[in-house]
């Protein structure tokens, strides 16, 4: 799978934004002296290429535009990923970055969507986006809004009966509309996710559900965006679409890669600045 090639543009902006989107998880931690390293770097090319690859409709300065693409994020403790680019289409002030997490700031460890301007979706107890995603593309259909529907889901969360009864759901109603990206880092909080309990074979599973599939590498840009492209393509068919985007968790530091205790973790400031070393020599 590959983008076209006069996509070369575009790639190389969603790589930037991709590590722009790593090295403000680095700083805005520093702030809060603690804070999801991991898990937001896992899905860094997701997101970025979601705002930045041509992909969701989304008008700068404008977060309440109703017809505007919804996204939500079933993990939601990775947000801290995605408020810099909030911030950089204009959502709200780009100072409100400075001061994350800190008494009064609308920018917390999860997303409050009553806070913050283009969150969606309050998220932090694991397994309730797609659901709540299910319904925002039947919202849609019901108010004749045309708009795409993106929900974000760790690995973690395909233990969740939840996120399988709104699969089953969506495919019922036909909800082309909404498109599922799975973050298979193989790893949560609790250990190896398939060692907690298994979820293999996830891309037969989705199936089974009446989903379209695509398996592609979460870190190869290329890929991403095809898949997304391939996703919104295939709204018109009725099925809903999910993405299985194999990934790394921490990528871009080598010992957060191996060393997966640092789901959650604080780097002092000299070693803050050999990971952003690190992930400006991978970029």
């Amino acid at each position: 799978m590959s983008a076209a090639a006069d996509d070369g543009e575009l790639i190389a902006r969603i790589k930037e934004k991709a590590l722009f989107a790593r090295e403000e998880t680095v700083r805005l931690t520093g702030i809060a002296k603690t804070g999801h390293y991991a898990s937001a770097f896992s899905c860094a090319e997701i997101l970025a290429a979601l705002y930045y690859g041509d992909i969701m409709r989304l008008k700068p300065g404008e977060p309440q535009w109703k017809e505007r693409d919804r996204f939500l994020f079933g993990k939601g403790h990775a947000a801290i990923a995605l408020y810099p680019f909030l911030a950089d289409y204009g959502f709200f002030d780009k100072s409100v970055l400075d001061e994350y997490t800190r008494l009064g700031n609308p920018l917390g460890d999860h997303p409050d969507m009553r806070k913050v301007p283009g969150i969606d979706f309050s998220s932090g107890s694991l397994g309730h986006a797609l659901s709540a995603g299910l319904g925002m593309a039947l919202g849609g259909r019901l108010n004749n809004i045309d708009y795409n529907v993106f929900v974000l889901l760790g690995d973690g969360e395909q233990h969740e009966g939840q996120v399988w009864e709104a699969a089953l759901s969506a495919a019922h109603h036909r909800t082309g509309n909404l498109i599922a990206i799975v973050d298979r880092n193989e790893y949560s909080l609790d250990g190896k996710v398939d060692d907690v309990i298994g979820i293999e074979p996830v891309l037969d599973k989705w199936q089974a559900f009446g989903w379209n599939t695509i398996d592609i590498d979460g870190h190869d840009v290329p890929q991403v965006l095809q898949a997304l492209r391939e996703a919104t393509a295939a709204r018109d068919g009725g099925k809903p679409t999910v993405i299985v985007a194999h990934t790394v968790k921490g990528k871009g530091i080598p010992y957060m890669e191996t060393q997966f205790g640092w789901h959650l973790g604080y780097l002092h400031p000299s070693d803050e600045k050999a990971a952003l070393a690190h992930l400006r020599s991978n970029a």
